[in-house]
């Protein structure tokens, strides 16, 4: 009993802790459990029957903060820059470590391809070159597509990366600093070509095709053949061009951009304007074999433009270039059907992988075989026999393909504006090749009114389509420069200069109507289409939701 009761005084024992590592193991608890403001105390529990055995238990209770340190009779250490430790600790974590990472594996890259390639990665490389320009078209889009203007669709991002393009050409020290062989560059953009290419493929529904209102046929068909038409006649008397040249030019501007129609009219069908008269449909569905068409008579006459011989023979040429390019896309695209087959793993990957391949194949090839019209068609068309054969899942494939091209669309217009010197530009040349395109435009606005006549619209909803039928951007930047290195690799003086009109024009076309365009279309569509007379039926056809994600470029194209 006597040792019962003095065990209370002598179990007892309280632990003042400073820092961590003055605290010595009290109790089978290690010192590190305790924080730097906590002390660690033993208690002795007494049992309620004296069966029972004595217990201790180790709490922790707040240390007492004083202004005088017991111990010591001193002052209490103060801590210096505590904000600063706070912020920057030691070892690095957070922000601060992450920032040190990806400096940290940007610095090593380019060690290892410095050493590589030595020069080729230093200013005046070609490496050096191609990495400033991706960067710099990347940020040039991404602040275009920060301006945001109130009930109006953004600004396309893809002008913010030409004008980087064009400025990286046009700055004095800077152009001696990034430089880039044309023959870097036009590998590049066939690559993008390649990849536009395989994505409009993709992109063309089956059946869909089957269900084409004769309409959507006129307004795919008719506005491009004539405004290719208009500019080939026009170009060969203002310009001088020759007539196959004309039609080069006329095929690279006679196609609409989807990547400026499509996001403004998922605007206008978000807030149900045309929605039920079909509008916003009718110009999505369209577009894409508007430019389907305008490539393929752009590579039919390419082809024709380089070929030698008679006149009437290189005509036959590209239409067998034509069915040959057609014949070879149909045999890849069952190709892609079957292999790699369903059982296989990782099948997205590979279907991705075999399809860039091969399109890239197509692109490359047909240039070495001396038949460059054939190798556009071939990959739209393996493309699109792959999507319908594997039917739904197409999906990840696109997917796949969409980010091959978010990588590839800042390289294919920042290398289209470097290819533009404005010193060097011939003021003439760009005079007429305006003028050319503002007939252009109009004899487009008012026959793409004539082809919608009879489809049941209203003179308002008429004017719409044809206005909106105007933008271009994509295709004149995958297209608008392959006539220019054909002809840089043929070493032909005349034929570069008839390319680089041909590539000026298409870039003054971009610069001109997208963002007209876009302006055009965000301005319009509330004042020439009508919303639904029902909102239920409207909120049923995904109209009118205030709760629907925003549509942007990046989500919509």
């Amino acid at each position: 009993m006597d040792d019962a009761q003095s065990r209370p005084h002598s179990s007892r024992s309280v632990c003042s802790q400073r820092t961590e590592d003055e605290c010595p193991v009290v109790g089978n608890h290690d010192e590190h459990h305790l924080s730097v403001n906590q002390t660690l105390q033993v208690l002795v529990r007494r049992p309620d029957s004296p069966s029972t055995t004595v217990t201790e238990e180790t709490v922790f209770i707040p240390r007492v903060v004083h202004s005088v340190d017991a111990c010591t009779n001193t002052d209490p250490p103060h801590k210096c820059c505590g904000w600063l430790r706070r912020q920057c600790p030691c070892p690095p974590r957070g922000l601060l470590a992450y920032i040190i990472t990806k400096v940290s594996m940007a610095a090593l890259l380019f060690g290892v391809v410095w050493s590589i390639t030595e020069r080729e990665c230093l200013p005046g490389g070609n490496l050096f070159g191609i990495v400033t320009v991706f960067i710099c078209a990347l940020t040039g889009g991404k602040l275009v597509g920060l301006i945001h203007i109130p009930n109006l669709p953004p600004i396309p991002p893809l002008l913010g990366m030409l004008l980087a393009g064009v400025l990286l050409r046009n700055i004095p020290v800077v152009t001696e600093a990034v430089y880039i062989d044309f023959r870097w560059s036009a590998s590049l953009r066939n690559i993008a070509l390649a990849v536009i290419l395989a994505r409009a493929g993709l992109g063309l529904d089956g059946s869909a095709l089957k269900k084409l209102k004769a309409v959507c046929v006129r307004v795919a068909m008719g506005p491009c053949l004539i405004e290719a038409s208009t500019v080939a006649l026009v170009s060969h008397f203002l310009m001088g061009l020759p007539w196959i040249w004309g039609f080069i030019l006329g095929f690279v501007l006679g196609a609409v951009s989807p990547a400026v129609v499509v996001p403004s009219m998922l605007l206008l069908q978000k807030d149900g304007y045309g929605l039920e008269q079909g509008v916003p449909t009718l110009l999505m569905a369209a577009g894409s074999f508007d430019d389907i068409l305008a490539i393929t008579g752009f590579t039919t006459c390419l082809g024709i433009a380089f070929a030698t011989g008679s006149t009437w023979f290189n005509i036959l040429r590209g239409g067998l270039e034509v069915l040959g390019g057609m014949a070879a896309g149909l045999a890849f695209g069952f190709f892609l059907h079957y292999f790699p087959s369903k059982d296989q793993k990782d099948l997205a990957v590979k279907r991705s992988f075999l399809l860039l391949g091969l399109s890239v194949f197509a692109v490359f090839g047909s240039n070495v075989v001396g038949i460059p019209g054939s190798g556009g068609l071939c990959t739209l068309v393996l493309a699109f026999v792959a999507g319908v054969g594997w039917r739904k899942a197409k999906a990840p494939v696109e997917e796949i393909v969409g980010k091959a091209w978010d990588v590839f669309q800042p390289l294919l217009f920042g290398l289209i504006g470097a290819e533009i010197t404005i010193s060097a530009l011939d003021p003439r040349t760009v005079g007429l090749g305006l003028a050319a395109l503002c007939i252009a435009l109009t004899v487009r606005i008012f026959f793409t009114f004539l082809m919608v006549l009879c489809a049941g619209f209203n003179f308002k909803e008429k004017l719409f389509i044809a206005l909106a039928w105007m933008p271009k951007a994509t295709v004149q930047a995958a297209i608008g420069s392959t006539a220019l290195d054909m002809a840089r690799s043929k070493q032909e003086k005349q034929m570069e200069q008839y390319g680089m009109d041909v590539l000026t024009v298409a870039v003054l076309s971009i610069l001109l109507t997208a963002p007209i365009g876009a302006l055009l279309i965000g301005l319009c569509g509330p004042r020439l289409l009508q919303r639904p007379k029902n909102p239920e039926w409207a909120m049923s056809q995904g109209a009118l939701s205030a709760s629907e994600t925003p549509v942007t470029y990046e989500s919509a194209i």
